[in-house]
């Protein structure tokens, strides 16, 4: 089993604490889940039959490398979007096409309503992180595992990757590079963070995107977080130290 690192960063990062309800905080430093995010954007493998993954990304370590820095945010943000469906039906029928405004839409009443809304984000500013993760396999197999590990080294040596990684929102684009030299020593920070997310997947079991719509429910894990000196260690998700909730 081999660990791969990367650096990652980038201008603006928004890890959103759920405890804050409507508006955004973020967390103070990259989260689990957005960090296994930043791996699969680079490589995950699939079966080819059922389109499941085959595999998940275990973090292990997470490094800060530039201060904690906050910066208040203020954005648009839409109520709706158009439904893959809805598209369809366009497509077969284009006199059934109905817009959506992002300033105005028209309710069952006729009434005009928002179509977006203004909510404050405290995200983070500047940041730079150090990721160590490694792939663990549904069923392991030996020929799988060589080429999941030559793949994803051939493609982030390159810089390549499915879709662009972001960091916890779509628009704030993150940068990555594998690490293979010396590294830099991360920043003397310490916090003792509290429960933070760990992942909205249940990784334990295969499974594709979330699709409400086929009776698949999110699957929140949490874990007790704290920073010493700009190291934040992650537990295997089958560890006791994850809690994790039901469906």
């Amino acid at each position: 089993m081999r660990s791969f690192v990367l650096e990652v960063w980038g201008e603006l990062a928004c890890f959103t604490r759920p405890e804050f309800k409507v508006e955004r905080f973020s967390y103070p430093i990259i989260t689990p889940s957005a960090a296994r995010g930043i791996f699969d954007a680079i490589y995950l493998d699939f079966d080819p039959h059922n389109k499941k993954p085959l595999m998940y990304w275990q973090l292990s370590r997470i490094e800060l490398l530039k201060p904690v820095r906050y910066i208040s945010l203020m954005r648009n943000e839409v109520k709706e979007k158009a439904s893959v469906r809805s598209i369809q039906s366009w497509m077969r029928d284009p006199a059934s096409f109905e817009p959506l405004y992002a300033d105005a839409t028209r309710d069952d009443t006729g009434q005009d309503t928002k179509g977006r809304t203004q909510r404050q984000t405290m995200a983070l500013k500047d940041v730079h992180y150090r990721l160590t993760a490694h792939a663990v396999l549904y069923q392991e197999d030996h020929a799988l595992r060589q080429k999941i590990e030559h793949s994803f080294q051939r493609r982030a040596r390159a810089g390549q990757c499915i879709y662009q990684p972001y960091l916890g929102c779509r628009e704030f684009t993150g940068y990555f590079r594998l690490v293979e030299d010396e590294a830099a020593k991360p920043v003397p920070y310490n916090e003792k963070i509290g429960w933070m997310l760990y992942d909205v997947f249940d990784l334990a079991r295969p499974g594709g995107p979330l699709r409400p719509d086929k009776g698949q429910k999110p699957h929140i894990s949490l874990f007790e977080a704290e920073v010493v000196q700009g190291v934040l260690e992650v537990p295997p998700y089958q560890s006791p130290l994850v809690r994790k909730g039901g469906v």
